[in-house]
């Protein structure tokens, strides 16, 4: 599912009109309904960030996981992990080192369970 598909779909899980998150999130109703319908680019890293909080109140979701899950699926680097990237070059090592070797979500989520576990 694309970005602007994925963002429709929370906000009619989370039955909001265009205009109530808009409001929420101090975008003009235009605006997010381009977003929606792709004909503008996704909005900033601030702005999606406000969404997803509204999202996730509304959904009962964390709020940190759906920032990042919009963040990524509109093609950006939450700017938290860019900075740790622009600090640790062996971070990047690491990410060029599993490159194809993680292609799924549940091969991800096994990555980080195996790290999990290593630190306990």
């Amino acid at each position: 599912m694309d970005f602007p598909e994925h963002l429709r779909t929370l906000r009619k899980e989370a039955r909001m009109s265009q205009r109530e998150l808009a409001e929420r999130v101090d975008v003009d109703f235009t605006y997010l309904s381009k977003i929606e319908n792709g004909r503008v680019e996704p909005p900033s890293e601030t702005v999606l960030k406000k969404i997803a909080k509204e999202l996730a109140v509304a959904l009962g979701q964390d709020e940190t996981e759906l920032s990042d899950d919009l963040i990524t699926l509109a093609g950006k680097i939450p700017s938290d992990l860019a900075e740790t990237l622009a600090r640790n070059p062996q971070a990047v090592q690491f990410l060029r080192s599993i490159g194809d070797d993680v292609r799924s979500p549940s091969e991800w989520q096994r990555l980080i369970r195996g790290r999990s576990q290593d630190q306990e």
